[in-house]
């Protein structure tokens, strides 16, 4: 017998877990507090910006963040003053 979130094929009996759904997924800040479309963050460590001669510093607030399922870890859509629009790691910021 399947399990919770288990499908069966009724036509060869094939069981599978399907892919959890996006909304089930949960992202957390640098300290556990989970995040949420629209949310205001700051930045808890020095990010060098490639291209860029200044790095984005501890304490920037970020405005209206987007979650995404970005390229590797990075899991925020957003803009950055002074920097544009970018992704960033859910990982090196805090919730405000």
């Amino acid at each position: 017998m399947p399990g919770l979130w288990q499908r069966v094929s009724p036509e060869c009996a094939h069981e599978w877990t399907p892919a959890v759904p996006e909304a089930a997924k949960l992202i957390k800040d640098a300290v556990g507090n989970p995040l949420a479309d629209g949310d205001t963050v700051t930045v808890v460590k020095d990010l060098k910006v490639k291209g860029f001669p200044t790095a984005i510093k501890v304490g920037t607030k970020v405005r209206n963040i987007r979650l995404v399922d970005g390229v590797g870890d990075h899991d925020i859509d957003c803009k950055v003053d002074g920097f544009g629009p970018m992704q960033l790691k859910s990982s090196v910021v805090k919730k405000v």
